[in-house]
């Protein structure tokens, strides 16, 4: 990663963070709950989904203020699905971000808790943006609603399910990935760029660059889980062939899945080319996702 981009994480990285700050430290609620909370949100985290959404604002927009506070509540959703995602009835993970799993520290009720608040709480973020018009939260929150839900992730994730143990295509696995991984992204990409004002030409070449995004994001998290580092990764590799997982790797083998990554990535960067926003940072982002090693 170059020091351009590096710069650029952390400095957003440190802004997401002062919205979690500004949202969850003066929420009124019970102690237990609001700890729970926190605990995910500041377990670390690399924060691409609000990343993504602000380099996509900044490809058409100016004011970065208007969409910190949707920023925010996009990664409050994804840390909610993280921690149901970790319980004993879905992937029954022991660690997350190289610290125990939040019903570890606290117990699978308020886990469960904790991540039903950051989800409804998401939407409250957004409703109550003074820097939006009705007429944006109105979209911003139909589009997280159903990017989050039954038609987006939450569907993706029984279709992973359904996938555990048994052999899988690649169309069937990219349907998935589309839907568990990619429609976060979606999201981001097209909340930020719609924010900025993109026109719905350039809307539409974004939805495409996200479907590819997406899926980049995924393989190289499947990649990460059978030669990735412990220790960066923060949790164990091997988890997906521990729990049956249909991955890319397992699909296509490593190499496979390492030229079936790039096919992916030269599409994203050809429908980045066509949204005209060849030369922001959505860019760099791209092979970021591509090669990370955490």
């Amino acid at each position: 990663m170059n020091a351009n981009l590096s710069e650029y994480i952390t400095k957003y990285k440190d802004m997401i963070q002062d919205e979690f700050n500004r949202y969850l430290r003066s929420l009124n609620t019970h102690p237990r709950l609001k700890e729970s909370m926190l605990y995910s949100l500041e377990a670390g985290g690399k924060r691409l989904r609000p990343i993504l959404m602000l380099a996509s604002y900044e490809a058409y927009g100016q004011q970065i203020e208007k969409v910190l506070s949707t920023a925010t509540a996009l990664e409050m959703i994804h840390t909610y699905s993280l921690i149901h995602d970790d319980l004993p009835a879905m992937d029954d993970d022991d660690f997350r971000r190289g610290k125990p799993t939040n019903h570890k520290v606290f117990d699978e009720a308020t886990a469960i808790l904790a991540g039903d608040a950051l989800l409804t709480y998401s939407f409250e973020i957004i409703a109550n943006d003074s820097l939006l018009t009705a007429e944006e939260k109105v979209s911003l929150i139909q589009m997280l609603a159903v990017c989050s839900g039954p038609a987006g992730m939450v569907g993706g994730q029984i279709l992973d399910m359904g996938a555990e143990g048994r052999p899988i295509s690649l169309e069937e696995m990219e349907r998935i990935h589309a839907l568990k991984t990619g429609e976060l992204v979606r999201s981001a990409i097209l909340a930020g760029a719609m924010l900025g004002k993109a026109t719905d030409e350039q809307l539409e070449h974004l939805t495409t660059f996200a479907y590819y995004l997406g899926l980049i994001f995924q393989v190289q998290d499947d990649i990460l889980d059978v030669t990735g580092d412990e220790e960066k990764l923060g949790k164990p590799v091997g988890s997906d062939e521990d729990n049956q997982k249909s991955t890319y790797p397992k699909l296509l083998g490593i190499d496979g899945a390492m030229k079936q990554k790039e096919v992916y990535v030269e599409k994203a960067k050809d429908a980045l080319e066509k949204a005209g926003a060849v030369n922001s940072v959505l860019m760099d982002l791209t092979d970021y996702f591509s090669n990370r090693d955490h």
